[in-house]
């Protein structure tokens, strides 16, 4: 559904926190919605700012699978239907994203935060920047800003991307359109990074209805339903971005990043502005999760692929847990094989029996203590090309280098599964036994 229709049917189920009380956005926000454990929630009054600011709608696996209209066990499938066959948006000639046009922007009319003592400067951090490559097409995808002047920003563009790949293959400018406040499929579709020419804007349209329409001065098309659009252009200077905290909680330093300015701001007439924490649960979600059906197809190919979950407590970027159907006795080692080719900068995998729900680190940690024997059932690999959200890894050389571990943790095949299985009382009405 629709961000305003989500917030609204939040709203009634009292799932949605609204505060009245005036609030600033340099570190005091960041501060209250970080303490509220970034519930969604609407600040109403901003300090020095007419538009509201809201948060927390990809903040855990339930609250995304109530905007998708499924379960968090069903987030998985869901994703991989939708990645599997994307499907063409509609365009429209008018939108609500477009009922006010600003051609002289100022940054400083609207409330980018400030989250934490250190940070480089106000940050845009729940950003869908759309390009268009020449000979890929449309992409999506999230880029940090970081406000330099009235409408100029630095953009962190992460070698390898679509945006950063298109951006240093041309000597001019490279249009790029910001969308800020967007639906759940939006914010979820933004963070698969498929192959390049699969349209995440497509995919999105596939988990949920998603219009476009044409940006007013870029050759782009935008979400329709979007709160806040930044028309603009990657220019081929760069200027300081940085220091911001990253996924893992950690401060990423400062670096030389491209400019992105500002031509033209589009808004919706009442809009609301979207803040997303820095290394917080939404950061978590959105990075980690979109790896799931990359696991998830890989393992597939070789084994019963059941479930995957990417570990909040992995930094939802290190860690991941698999679930399989076992039917062969290697099935668990092929399966972890798999698991870190579906995602390269993976560091640990624990793969476990279909039995094991992988939602509860107990009844992994269960599956390990009674299932796995290290000295048969671990893959030990030295020296592979790992993460830089990795601090322990060595980052001497051009690409980060670790060690990654594999965990069998699934029963042992051809013995008696009793010994394996948790027994189960039987369950009772306990106001029978104590009225």
């Amino acid at each position: 559904m629709d961000l305003r229709t989500f917030l609204g049917k939040l709203e009634n189920d009292g799932e949605l926190i609204r505060i009245k009380k005036e609030v600033s956005s340099e570190y005091e926000l960041a501060n209250v919605l970080n303490a509220l454990g970034e519930k969604p929630t609407v600040f109403e009054n901003v300090k020095g700012f007419d538009f509201p600011v809201f948060g927390g709608i990809t903040s855990s696996r339930d609250v995304i699978a109530k905007a998708l209209g499924t379960t968090k066990e069903q987030i998985l499938r869901r994703t991989v239907e939708a990645l599997r066959k994307p499907v063409p948006p509609q365009m429209v000639e008018s939108a609500p994203c477009q009922e006010v046009i600003v051609r002289n922007p100022d940054l400083d009319k609207i409330p980018l935060l400030t989250h934490l003592p250190g940070d480089g400067g106000r940050y845009a951090s729940a950003t869908v920047a759309i390009i268009k490559d020449p000979e890929t097409g449309r992409n999506a995808c999230y880029h940090r800003l970081m406000q330099i002047g009235k409408n100029r920003c630095t953009a962190r563009l992460i070698p390898k991307r679509q945006t950063r790949t298109t951006y240093d293959k041309t000597d001019k400018d490279l249009e790029m359109a910001v969308c800020i406040g967007n639906s759940v499929a939006v914010m979820v579709a933004a963070s698969l990074g498929p192959e390049p020419g699969v349209d995440e804007l497509a995919i999105a349209n596939a988990l949920d209805p998603t219009p476009l329409v044409k940006c007013v001065t870029k050759d782009l098309e935008v979400p329709a339903e979007a709160e806040f659009v930044l028309e603009g252009r990657l220019i081929k200077e760069v200027d300081r971005e940085g220091p911001f905290v990253d996924l893992t909680e950690t401060r990423d330093f400062e670096r030389k990043e491209p400019i992105f300015v500002i031509d033209c701001i589009t808004h919706r007439r009442d809009a609301m502005y979207q803040a997303l924490l820095p290394g917080r649960m939404e950061h978590k979600i959105l990075m980690g999760m979109p790896k799931e059906p990359t696991i998830y197809d890989e393992v597939s190919k070789v084994a019963d692929c059941r479930n995957v979950l990417v570990t909040i407590g992995g930094g939802s970027w290190l860690h991941a847990i698999v679930q399989i159907r076992k039917k062969n006795p290697d099935d668990g080692k092929k399966a972890i094989a798999a698991a870190f080719e579906g995602h390269k900068s993976m560091k640990h995998v624990i793969v476990v029996d279909e039995d094991v729900d992988i939602y509860d680190p107990v009844a992994v940690e269960w599956a390990l203590a009674t299932r796995f024997q290290a000295g048969k059932d671990a893959v030990i690999l030295t020296d592979q090309p790992g993460s830089s959200l990795d601090p322990s890894g060595n980052h001497s050389g051009k690409k980060t280098l670790t060690d990654k571990v594999g965990l069998d943790a699934t029963m042992p095949s051809g013995v008696d599964p009793s010994k394996y299985v948790r027994v189960k009382y039987g369950e009772v009405n306990t106001d029978d036994y104590c009225r």
